[in-house]
């Protein structure tokens, strides 16, 4: 009888375990900028949704922070870029071929890690120069390219790092064979888009999803010569929450959902009129095929 009843009990523990394990909040993170926030709450409602539990870690910190909390099982999923997983945690020298550069990351985060990357979102988040929409218009500029027969003319403006990286302002001069009248202006972040509102430069590098392009009725010219590295937005996610058929087809329902004018937008509606993640996450979410 005694043993019956130990083993009643060791029974109940362990069902009691089971279900707590299957009951356990997925744990979504992000890093500390307000384009991995939003998409982290996109992630968080989009789960809850469909029923499942969740744990918001966002606004955690950078790329490091958040690839070893995943590691460590202390997260369970959060948006990345396949350019930073690349160069950053696999330490590879950066190529252009955005197929190559995503189906290495995948290889080997499988791998190495049990970590899955989900559907690519539709989107880069890499360099972009951009120019006043005006402008561009006007002198026929859509391409890196087309800025060669006007460069000599063209103000640019951009930051530290951008004009010293060697895959910034120096290998972009050689690619695209740039000559410009002066030494680009160089400008702390935060300035470089009221510098080109307000006309004291013409052209700037800033990211491809920046909010305030839109908000200045600014122009991404087109990187026709894919000199800048590829950095597609994708959700990677452990192993064996990958492997639950919710969280698979929920991810698998965001492939290709959005392109880099709806992630400005949704940016914009951030850092420019200030309103909550939780808010824009769940606009962006009815859009969607239900």
């Amino acid at each position: 009888m005694r043993r019956t009843a130990w083993v009643g009990v060791l029974l109940a523990l362990l069902a009691s375990g089971c279900k707590r394990g299957e009951e356990r909040p997925i744990t979504i993170g992000s890093k500390n900028f307000s384009e991995q926030v939003v998409l982290g709450e996109i992630a968080a409602q989009g789960l809850e949704a469909r029923g499942l539990p969740v744990d918001r870690r966002l606004n955690l910190g950078g790329t490091f922070v958040c690839h070893q909390a995943l590691v460590a099982g202390e997260l369970d999923l959060y948006p990345e870029y396949t350019g930073t997983a690349f160069t950053a945690i696999l330490k590879r020298k950066p190529v252009s071929d955005p197929n190559a550069v995503r189906e290495e990351v995948a290889h080997e985060y499988r791998r190495q890690w049990k970590i899955v990357w989900a559907p690519p979102l539709g989107f880069e988040n890499t360099f972009a120069l951009v120019m006043r929409g005006e402008d561009a218009r006007r002198l026929g500029i859509r391409k890196i390219s087309d800025l060669a027969a006007h460069a000599a003319s063209i103000r640019p403006g951009f930051g530290y790092e951008f004009l010293e990286r060697e895959d910034g302002f120096p290998g972009l001069v050689k690619t695209y064979g740039l000559t410009f009248g002066e030494r680009p202006a160089q400008m702390d972040l935060g300035l470089l888009y009221p510098a080109l509102e307000s006309g004291k430069v013409d052209l700037v590098a800033g990211n491809s999803t920046d909010g305030l392009i839109d908000a200045i009725g600014g122009v991404v010219l087109e990187d026709d010569r894919r000199y800048f590295p590829p950095y597609e937005a994708a959700f990677i996610v452990r192993g064996e929450v990958w492997d639950r058929p919710v969280v698979r087809a929920f991810f698998e329902s965001l492939a290709g959902a959005l392109d880099a004018a709806t992630m400005r937008k949704l940016n914009a509606a951030a850092d420019k009129d200030k309103r909550r993640p939780e808010d824009i996450a769940k606009e962006f979410l009815a859009t969607l095929p239900k």
